[in-house]
C-alpha cells in the first residue's frame, strides 16, 4: 500500500455542503464549527480567507495575512479555530465586518439545510463550494499536522475535470446526491493535499520526502505495510540492498531518527487508533502492533505518549489533548 494512501484513508467529509447560495458583496462568511480541515473552492468569483486566533475576537492567526482564493484554486483551512471567507480582507473579520455586509455563521453540524440551488443561480458573482472534514484518527493526523493554517493550491490537470463535475452536480436532485458529493469532495481534498506537498513552499515531514529515496524508501514502505513484523535494522538494510551501517546512517540523515525509533513511533500511532475500539483488549492491540505481551507494549506506549494505554483509552479529553500535542513527524 502507498504510504500517502494509508495516511489519508480515514479522512472523510461530514456529509454537509455549503455553497448553494450566491454571495453578493459586501459579504462575510464565518466558519465556527471547529472542523479539523475545511476545503474551500470558489466556483464563481473569488474571496479572502482570514484565519482567526481562536479567541473569538476576530484576530488573525497563522502569519497574520489573509489569503486570496480565486476560481481555479482550492484552499484548505486547518482548524479548529474559526475563520472567515470574505470579499473585503480589510474589514471582513468576525467583529469588524464591513457595514451592510451579509454575515453568515457556518456550522456544519446543522446539516445542509437548504434546498439545492437552481443551476442558473450558480452564475452569480461569487459561489463558494466548501466541505468540512473531521479527522478523529491519529494516523492521518500524523501527516495533516504539518499543514499551515491556510494553504492555496492552483488546479492541476487531474483536479480540473473533478471541479467541473462537482459544479454540475450541485444543482441536481438525484438519489444518493449527498453521498456522491461527499466522495467527490474527498477526492478533491486528497488531490489538493498531494499537489500541496509537491510544491516548493510546502514543509512536509522528513519521512515524506525520504519515501522517494532508494535506501530509506523501501524500509519505510516495509514498516508501514507490516508494522507488526519484528523488523531489525539488518533486515531493513537488506530490503534496501545496502550494509547495515550505510542504511542506518542514510535513514537517520533523511528521516531525522533511527529506524527503530521511527518504527516505535509508527506503532504507537497505530495503537492510539486501535485503543479507540473498545472491543479490543490492550493485549490484542499490543499483538497487532508487534508486541508479544501487554507489559512491553504499555511501557513503550507510555514512553512515547506520556500516559498508559488504559488511561489513553479511558479519558477522551486527555486523548484529544495528547493528539494535538503529538509530534508531526
Amino acid at each position: 500500500m502507498d504510504v500517502f494512501d494509508e495516511l489519508l484513508r480515514g479522512v472523510r467529509g461530514k456529509g454537509a455542503l455549503f455553497g448553494r447560495s450566491v454571495l453578493w458583496p459586501p459579504w462575510s462568511l464565518r466558519f465556527t464549527d471547529g472542523a479539523y480541515l475545511t476545503l474551500c473552492v470558489p466556483l464563481r468569483g473569488e474571496g479572502w480567507i482570514i484565519p482567526e486566533d481562536g479567541n473569538g475576537d476576530g484576530g488573525r492567526g497563522g502569519d497574520g495575512t489573509a489569503r486570496r482564493v480565486r476560481v481555479g484554486e482550492a484552499a484548505i483551512v486547518r482548524g479548529p479555530a474559526p475563520f472567515v471567507f470574505t470579499d473585503a480582507p480589510a474589514t471582513g473579520t468576525g467583529t469588524g465586518t464591513a457595514p451592510g455586509a451579509s454575515v453568515r455563521e457556518v456550522r456544519w453540524d446543522a446539516g445542509p439545510g437548504d434546498d439545492p440551488a437552481p443551476p442558473d443561480e450558480l452564475t452569480g458573482p461569487t459561489v463558494l463550494l466548501a466541505a468540512a472534514f473531521d479527522v478523529h484518527a491519529e494516523v492521518p493526523r500524523r501527516l495533516l499536522r504539518v499543514l499551515p493554517p491556510v494553504l492555496v493550491v492552483p488546479d492541476e490537470e487531474d483536479c480540473s475535470p473533478l471541479r467541473d463535475y462537482l459544479e454540475a452536480q450541485i444543482g441536481r436532485v438525484r438519489p444518493g446526491r449527498q453521498i456522491v458529493l461527499d466522495r467527490l469532495l474527498d477526492w478533491l481534498l486528497v488531490c489538493t493535499l498531494r499537489d500541496w506537498f509537491d510544491r516548493p513552499e510546502a514543509a512536509p515531514p522528513m519521512w515524506y520526502r525520504a519515501l522517494g529515496d532508494e535506501v530509506a524508501g523501501p524500509a519505510l514502505r516495509a514498516m508501514h505495510e507490516e508494522p507488526a513484523h519484528p523488523w531489525t535494522t539488518a533486515e531493513l538494510a537488506a530490503r534496501a540492498g545496502v550494509s547495515r551501517t550505510t542504511f542506518a546512517k542514510r535513514f537517520t540523515e533523511l528521516v531525522g531518527e533511527g529506524p527503530v525509533a521511527y518504527l516505535t513511533e509508527w506503532r504507537m500511532t497505530l495503537a492510539a487508533d486501535l485503543l479507540g475500539h473498545q472491543d479490543l483488549t490492550v493485549a490484542a492491540v499490543a499483538r497487532r502492533v508487534g508486541y508479544a505481551d501487554a507489559f512491553g507494549f504499555s511501557a513503550a506506549f507510555k514512553r512515547v505518549r506520556g500516559v498508559s494505554p488504559s488511561a489513553y483509552r479511558r479519558e477522551p479529553a486527555v486523548r484529544r489533548e495528547l493528539d494535538r500535542e503529538a509530534p508531526a513527524g
